[in-house]
């Protein structure tokens, strides 16, 4: 299973019928609509997001 970069679903790379390539990556898609806004703008969703090591940020550090 792969994570739709735009809503987060899993989708199933066997079966998916939208799908983009970008940077040599092929990424999956549950809707048209998901693939045409990776399409618009694949570097904004390409990107990796960081991984979280589950250390808690005070409040303050959120502002």
């Amino acid at each position: 299973m792969q994570t739709d970069p735009i809503c987060k679903m899993q989708v199933d790379e066997n079966t998916a019928q939208y799908k983009s390539e970008y940077n040599g990556k092929t990424y999956y898609f549950c809707a048209p609509g998901c693939k045409k806004a990776f399409d618009s703008e694949p570097e904004k969703y390409s990107k990796s997001q960081p991984v979280s090591t589950g250390e808690k940020k005070p409040w303050w550090k959120f502002w």
